[in-house]
């Protein structure tokens, strides 16, 4: 029976039956993100809107901050006792799924613009459609044969695109996690534009495992404001994924350099991306002489502002937020990760465009939990307004740390001791904000550590049911069948949900087949 928690929005009891989804068909309007840049293009034809090459920008800076304010906030929990059910409705996948193709065709249009190709007549062209729509005025625009854009105004397009791209990796995001292997592939395809296909792996395996602690590329400390995080994320979680696949191969006896390795192969997927998108557009009337290597710099544009734009959201996700040390001394570790661990929202505007990304305290309790089951807790930090409104704080450090910081220490009950510090501003919060005296140190016990001691053949997962037999093994994970429970390394963590350590694995008798 589902029972009404105050402030969290968690549906009264007995009414189960009743509940409905109200955000059910807004789902779709996250499709509208892919589509913008055949917005772009009909503006421009029909109208001369060239200022509409800045759609993404003025979109993610402007317009969405501004409906998040008028529109609200949405604290509804669906019933713990629908999740399952809401988790198999595949009208919530299907949504995901739909974004990529509309995605990648708004990528192809852009591209050919900046080479001045018009991507409907291309299209009109195959169909042998373009001589009977430029027989009609009203259709006439729109099949012309050249478009010639301004350099500045290919560089907007080329952001706007990159936008699309990056709003893309959430998708990616959301695909990534589930068990499912056609999702984890679409979601590598949807990561091939921004050319960050290692975040995959190093999401999963890296970041879930280290987040909010000191350790973790991708998660902002205290103090440190977006530039600054810029190079230490993208260059520290290059290095984390690249580091676990070779861990990974390590335990396999061999080298890294395998098209399994997935690293390697996302980059290969955005290698393919690049070269067929250069073939599409080869003979571009604007190329230069290049042909359709002329796209290179503003697909670049677009890469860096796709993955960028998932980074600073990475940097708010988190701001100063630190999991505390467990167990006793010389067998700690940082406690499991818990609701009050992510900066949450509960902005509608913004929830429904990212698939519920805002809610990231629930995602990283649950990783594998889909977007539409995805809860609120009242023990998160709330941030002050969405995600987008966030992202324009973050332009100026100085209000960011205004606006931040009081709440970071707030959530620690004035204790800054216990937030993750930038170590060049340490002294500096310390001296700012005296630590409380506290009579004596405590030692948080491990509670969800086990310690084997009997022969274990077979181990389960508590978090998301991962289960690891002994005489099967995990050929991915580099276990051969065989490979005894007290082999496993320490510090492998669950390969679903990255949520669970090897010491959190409950034994049990014998693998339970549905």
């Amino acid at each position: 029976m589902v029972t009404a928690t105050p402030g969290t929005g968690t549906i009264p009891e007995g009414s189960t039956e009743q509940w409905k989804d109200k955000k059910r068909y807004l789902w779709m309007i996250g499709l509208v993100i892919p589509s913008l840049a055949i917005a772009v293009i009909i503006a421009y034809l029909y109208l001369g809107w060239s200022w509409m090459v800045w759609i993404g920008p003025i979109l993610i800076l402007g317009i969405v901050p501004a409906i998040d304010l008028v529109v609200g906030l949405d604290q509804e929990n669906p019933p713990d006792d629908l999740i399952e059910a809401l988790e198999r409705d595949k009208y919530y996948r299907w949504i995901t799924y739909l974004y990529l193709p509309i995605q990648y065709l708004g990528l192809w249009g852009a591209m050919a613009i900046v080479v001045g190709i018009n991507p409907i007549h291309a299209i009109t062209d195959v169909l042998h459609l373009t001589d009977w729509l430029g027989g009609m005025s009203w259709s006439k625009p729109l099949v012309v044969d050249h478009l010639d854009l301004s350099l500045i105004s290919k560089i907007g397009l080329s952001i706007s695109i990159g936008a699309v791209g990056g709003i893309g990796i959430n998708t990616a995001h959301e695909l990534g996690h589930k068990k499912e292997a056609n999702e984890r592939w679409l979601s590598k395809i949807a990561l091939a534009q921004s050319c960050y296909g290692h975040f995959y792996i190093e999401h999963n395996r890296g970041h879930h495992v280290r987040v909010a602690t000191p350790p973790d590329p991708a998660s902002a400390r205290l103090g440190e404001n977006f530039y600054q995080f810029w190079p230490r994320t993208v260059s520290g979680s290059l290095k984390s994924a690249w580091n676990l696949e070779k861990k990974r191969y390590a335990r396999k006896n061999t080298h890294p350099f395998h098209i399994g390795n997935e690293v390697l192969n996302a980059w290969v997927m955005s290698l393919v991306l690049y070269l067929g998108l250069v073939a599409l557009v080869w003979n571009a009337p604007r190329a230069g002489g290049w042909n359709g290597f002329a796209i290179t710099p503003f697909f670049l544009i677009q890469a860096v502002m796709g993955f960028s734009l998932l980074e600073v959201i990475n940097y708010m996700e988190h701001y100063g937020m630190k999991r505390q040390l467990v167990g006793q001394e010389g067998r700690q570790r940082y406690e499991r990760v818990n609701p009050s661990h992510s900066w949450n929202s509960n902005n509608i505007a913004t929830n429904v465009l990212l698939y519920h990304l805002q809610r990231h305290s629930d995602h990283h309790a649950n990783p594998t939990r889909r977007y539409q089951a995805l809860r609120d807790y009242k023990e998160s930090p709330v941030l002050p307004t969405g995600y987008a409104g966030m992202i324009v704080l973050t332009i100026v450090p100085a209000i960011w740390r205004r606006v931040m910081d009081q709440r970071v220490l707030n959530h620690f009950d004035g204790d800054i001791t216990l937030a993750n510090i930038s170590p060049r501003k340490r002294d500096k919060y310390l001296a700012k904000y005296p630590a409380p005296v506290h009579e004596h140190d405590e030692t948080l016990d491990d509670a969800t550590a086990h310690e084997f001691d009997n022969e274990v053949l077979v181990a389960r997962c508590p978090g998301c049911s991962y289960v690891y037999e002994v005489a099967a093994g995990d050929e991915h994970e580099g276990f051969a069948a065989g490979t005894a429970w007290k082999d496993i390394p320490d510090s492998w963590c669950c390969p679903d949900c990255g949520v669970r350590e090897k010491v959190d694995f409950v034994p049990i008798e014998k693998v339970e087949v549905a």
